[in-house]
């Protein structure tokens, strides 16, 4: 009988461990209930706070407005009453003119002498006639009325966004959807295109994109737009683009890649406003020409800072006594010389006979063979090996101009009176260079 009665004990004493364990969670979680309505009487507290600031704030505005109106109906009203006044002395100056003329003429009726009143009646006729002719246009008022405020409020706007304030459920934006048949790539130029989330309060979206090597992404973008392009960036490489939306909340997630590939090969044509204003170009901006005898340089569309780009001129026209100068340049070179002089400029200067490198004002390497009307002139520019070279109708001009470029760079000419070259692009790079 001890026995069951410690068997009956120990499954009690279990009992109400359980039951004073449940009644312990039960204490924890009635308290957290009271924090929890503690801490929503303070949201409550501040989110009233907040509307009443938003609508006083509202409010000063609509007051701000208000006096602004009144003031608008203020103005207007003095226009029309300086207007309504200076009519009336207008017209008061043509009543008492009108006037006069009345009592002159009644008193020149009176006249008994047929010669004396002939010798005034041809001309109180003709001021009576053109008075009575111009009385309609002197004093009557114009079709513009001078008596009403042609203003009407429009307060139908405002009333609907009043009635239309609500709160909103503030949560961090869904992904962005990139469109893909919207995205595009040209030269070295990509265009992004995407749709908000569904569903979701956006305030902008953030659009990054890789080194076109697949390294770290970069932000290039962040705005209220859905579509961007982004120039500037690397010929024949793969660039991979997202995008996320943010709200006051947080940031969404990353909408899914997309891979954009730029050109392989570049193609461009001068530029006339990164060139000189005395240079003249055909309507395709292919071909440049100059008035002057003094040289002016012209620049391409498009900046390398990366890869192997290679481009051709041909000598359309070449007068004597003249040495076109071709090469790259910096944007900040001077238009107003020949190509080569500053320190922003790298080139190759030619005649019929002869040709030099330049760059700084420092002129060497010269090489025979020169150019006429038909030849073509090639610019092969190799930034994975930092050099620019030359070729003159195919055949490399010189060995290797210049070493050491880094950076970006514009191809470039200078000409002057009795040259015209026309560019080519978009062409394969020629072989390797053989010495001059």
């Amino acid at each position: 009988m001890a026995k069951g009665n410690g068997r009956e004990q120990t499954e009690l004493s279990q009992n109400l461990q359980q039951l004073s364990e449940k009644a312990r969670t039960t204490t924890e979680f009635i308290q957290r209930l009271k924090q929890m309505s503690e801490k929503l009487n303070g949201e409550c507290e501040e989110l009233e706070r907040q509307v009443d600031a938003r609508c006083d704030a509202l409010i000063r505005s609509i007051e701000r407005r208000r006096q602004w109106l009144i003031d608008a109906v203020r103005q207007d009203k003095e226009i029309k009453q300086r207007s309504l006044k200076d009519h009336v002395t207008s017209c008061t100056c043509k009543l008492q003119k009108t006037t006069s003329l009345l009592q002159f003429c009644i008193e020149a009726l009176k006249e008994n002498d047929p010669v004396s009143f002939l010798q005034v009646g041809s001309m109180l006729i003709a001021r009576v006639s053109n008075t009575d002719m111009t009385w309609h246009k002197d004093v009557l008022p114009s079709p513009r009325s001078y008596h009403q405020l042609d203003l009407t409020l429009d307060d139908n706007t405002v009333l609907k966004a009043i009635e239309h304030m609500n709160f909103i459920q503030m949560k961090t934006p869904s992904a962005a959807l990139i469109i893909a048949e919207e995205c595009s790539a040209e030269n070295n130029s990509v265009t992004i295109a995407w749709q908000p989330p569904a569903s979701s309060y956006v305030e902008g979206y953030v659009l990054e994109l890789d080194d076109g090597n697949g390294g770290d992404f970069r932000e290039v973008y962040c705005g209220t737009e859905t579509i961007c392009t982004v120039d500037g960036l690397h010929f024949n490489c793969t660039y991979n683009a997202r995008v996320k939306a943010f709200n006051s909340a947080g940031e969404g997630e990353y909408s899914e890649v997309i891979g954009l590939q730029t050109s392989e090969v570049a193609w461009f044509t001068f530029d006339p406003c990164l060139s000189s204003p005395e240079l003249c170009f055909t309507p395709d901006n292919m071909t440049v020409t100059c008035e002057g005898f003094e040289h002016r340089v012209a620049l391409g569309s498009v900046g390398f800072s990366r890869g192997v780009h290679y481009w051709e001129f041909t000598i359309d026209r070449y007068d004597a006594d003249t040495d076109p100068s071709f090469g790259v340049a910096r944007l900040d070179v001077s238009k107003e010389e020949m190509l080569g002089k500053d320190e922003s400029g790298w080139s190759m200067y030619i005649d019929k006979q002869r040709s030099w490198f330049m760059h700084c004002r420092s002129h060497e390497q010269r090489c025979d063979g020169g150019i006429q009307v038909g030849s073509t002139v090639g610019v092969l520019l190799d930034l994975n090996k930092h050099q620019l070279s030359f070729f003159v109708n195919d055949e490399p001009q010189g060995p290797v101009a210049f070493n050491g470029l880094y950076g970006v760079f514009y191809p470039a000419v200078s000409v002057n009176r009795g040259v015209a070259v026309t560019l080519h692009t978009a062409l394969d790079a020629p072989s390797d260079l053989e010495d001059c």
